[in-house]
């Protein structure tokens, strides 16, 4: 597969990482353009170095609310749609524009004599620094934290295969052990917005257990087990699963427990959900 169309990592769209994201970004703008000065900000106002800071800290944090808008729109797209590689690299290049655009207008309402062309370009060099440093080293910083976290699973589970034991465990972001249920127990997970909902059986009963995670971190520590993500909202222990029903509304799994809802397959997995049916009640 191709690097570029590759989905993007999902620790990408934590809401922790995007907050540390847009903080470590804020931070750096306004130390880039108090040491620096680009943008011609020394003409912006005449003041002193101190009154230069203030407004100049203002103007800054206006524009990473281009970042801000940008960040949380992946957030909830991220929710629902994959995000590849080369969108990734594009979505950074409009965030680069649209800031670059806004420090030009705001250069050339304060300096008008200026010539536009080279102000934007100027501004796109600087925004460019200002964004991708920080981007760079965050990136590698939340990346290095996600192998950290799976090793710390990996060593948790001691063969690494959550196929070859006899209770599924339960991680949180910070991969932290929070729940080891037996596999005959779990029933299938649910996600609730930055947490999953983890429903199993307990003396006969189907119980649950927040966790704070999401399905597309899960659904690397479930492969090679029957436990599959069958809608962007739901993953299931398909060795629980009894039935599987057509109606004018789509399809539906039901599990012949009492309490337990019956579970809706997406059309996008509706395919591979009736393959590994088949495959684990034969």
């Amino acid at each position: 597969m191709n690097f570029w169309t590759q989905q993007l990592p999902g620790y990408i769209y934590e809401k922790r990482n995007i907050i540390r994201l847009i903080l470590l970004t804020a931070f750096f703008a306004l130390v880039f353009i108090n040491i620096y000065k680009p943008f011609g900000s020394p003409h912006w106002y005449p003041v002193s170095e101190f009154k230069f800071f203030i407004f100049s800290s203002l103007i800054i944090l206006t524009g990473v609310l281009v970042v801000v808008i940008s960040r949380v729109i992946m957030f909830y797209r991220g929710k629902k749609h994959a995000v590849t590689f080369g969108q990734y690299a594009y979505w950074i290049l409009a965030e680069i524009f649209f800031m670059s655009l806004f420090y030009t207008i705001y250069s050339l309402s304060v300096n008008p004599a200026r010539e536009w062309l080279s102000v934007f370009k100027e501004s796109a060099v600087n925004t460019s620094l200002v964004l991708l440093l920080p981007y760079a080293a965050l990136h590698l910083y939340f990346s290095y934290q996600d192998k950290e976290r799976r090793l710390r699973m990996l060593e948790e589970n001691g063969s690494g295969q959550a196929s070859r034991t006899s209770v599924y465990n339960f991680y949180d972001e910070k991969g932290e052990l929070r729940l080891s249920v037996k596999k005959e127990n779990l029933l299938y997970i649910e996600s609730a917005d930055n947490y999953v909902l983890v429903w199993y059986l307990n003396k006969e009963h189907p119980a649950k257990f927040m966790l704070r995670n999401s399905l597309r971190s899960l659904k690397e520590y479930f492969a090679q087990t029957p436990v599959y993500r069958c809608h962007r909202s739901f993953m299931v222990n398909f060795e629980q699963v009894k039935v599987i029903r057509r109606q004018k509304d789509g399809l539906f799994m039901e599990f012949d427990i009492p309490g337990v809802p019956d579970i809706p397959i997406s059309k996008s997995y509706s395919e591979k959900v009736t393959h590994w049916f088949m495959t684990y009640s034969s």
